[in-house]
């Protein structure tokens, strides 16, 4: 394993986190005798695995259901220094709610302490300030670091740039949790501003909110060769010194081997990674020309300022994935959350685009034109059953 200085934390924490979202038994907390034992022993065994491999950084959640009482039977088991274990806790109006919901975690855990406490979901202006208020959730935090239950304090984030800026900017966190991988390079900007605070910079889910890369397409397949969609994204990520950790979500132990191919080649990443870049790029211009691959983005209205609230940005984004590398099982998990995936998944779907008029919100844009088909292709594509997120199934 490799490691790397986790800002201003000083923890070296490994490049490879295990994230705890995929292993439980349920997305809702059940009684210990519910879990089923062969379930219990492959999480124990998933565990054992992440920790033999020098993966001690693990990461739940108190919204990842029965994962932390689960959790609980395994860690206590390790001797405390050699862990780094975060969970983290959504921010609430009332700082005496979250206390008690981390309160909640810790009991599950059977741990004194948790290394890192993120706050869970700061993804707009109002949770933020639930957060950094007086009184809020990050002066709760505060106190728990005061009488040693949490080392360090951060947050994570689904949600836009901006607020993920301004959340950093007020240099009131160790570490950040954010999206970016190679299908989705939105938040260099944010990395760019933890790094000047010296954060942690933890990347979350690169291979599932990355793509789906466990059942990759067999086009991303090909343009990725030699290596695999899922080492390439690794790769691509960690040869920025600017991420720390990627989060993998294992469900089993044998879903780190393909992850740790990439660990020999991270030194040749300079020379490894230009060839597949170009291959990629020259895929998704010959599909969708190279005037719209670089300028689609271009003046795209925020979802709130468009008729009907419809995330022109995330369907756009999604309809180019599908069309130039076969991504549509992916883009079709994603594009059916619109409309049902609250703050964590913003806007609606692009379903009522003939019946909207988007000439002012796209008066910017150099592809006005087009976009209201581009919506309604994207719209037949990808539209069908709704998805909820995995924590309201």
């Amino acid at each position: 394993m490799l490691y790397r200085r986790f800002g201003r934390t000083e923890l070296q924490i490994p490049v490879f986190s295990c994230g705890g979202m995929r292993y439980q038994y349920k997305w809702q907390d059940v009684a210990q005798s519910d879990v089923p034992a062969d379930n219990q022993a492959n999480l124990e065994a998933t565990i054992r695995r992440a920790v033999e491999l020098g993966m001690n950084h693990i990461e739940t959640a108190r919204g990842y259901g029965s994962s932390e009482m689960q959790l609980g039977k395994i860690l206590p088991k390790f001797p405390r220094e050699q862990l780094i274990v975060q969970t983290k806790v959504s921010p609430v109006a009332d700082g005496k709610e979250f206390r008690k919901t981390f309160e909640t975690s810790l009991r599950y855990l059977q741990l004194d302490y948790v290394d890192l406490l993120g706050l869970h979901g700061i993804n707009n202006a109002e949770l933020l300030d639930y957060s950094i208020r007086p009184g809020g959730c990050l002066d709760v935090a505060r106190q728990l670091q005061a009488e040693g239950k949490v080392r360090f304090v951060g947050f994570s984030t689904h949600g836009a740039t901006d607020v993920i800026i301004d959340a950093i900017n007020t240099n009131q966190f160790d570490y950040v949790n954010l999206h970016w991988y190679y299908i989705n390079q939105w938040n260099w900007p944010a990395i760019a501003a933890a790094t000047r605070h010296d954060m942690g910079v933890f990347i979350i889910s690169p291979s599932d909110k990355g793509g789906k890369l466990y059942n990759p397409p067999a086009k991303l397949v090909n343009l990725c060769a030699p290596l695999s969609p899922m080492v390439f994204n690794d790769l691509f990520c960690l040869s920025h010194p600017q991420v720390h950790t990627l989060s993998l979500g294992a469900a089993k132990p044998q879903d780190f081997d393909e992850h740790l191919k990439t660990l020999d080649l991270l030194d040749r990443a300079a020379e490894i990674l230009p060839s597949i870049l170009a291959k990629l790029e020259e895929a998704a211009i010959a599909t969708l020309g190279e005037n719209w691959v670089k300028t689609w983005h271009v003046n795209l209205p925020q979802w709130q300022d468009t008729p009907g609230q419809v995330n022109i940005h995330t369907v756009l984004w999604l309809w180019n994935l599908a069309t130039a590398y076969d991504l549509v099982d992916y883009a079709k998990m994603r594009y059916n959350l619109l409309g049902n995936g609250s703050h964590w998944f913003p806007g609606n779907k692009a379903d009522k685009v003939n019946e909207l008029d988007f000439r002012q919100c796209l008066a910017h844009s150099p592809h006005a034109d087009k976009i209201p088909q581009f919506l309604a292709q994207a719209h037949q594509m990808l539209a069908g059953e709704e998805v909820k997120r995995l924590s309201r199934t």
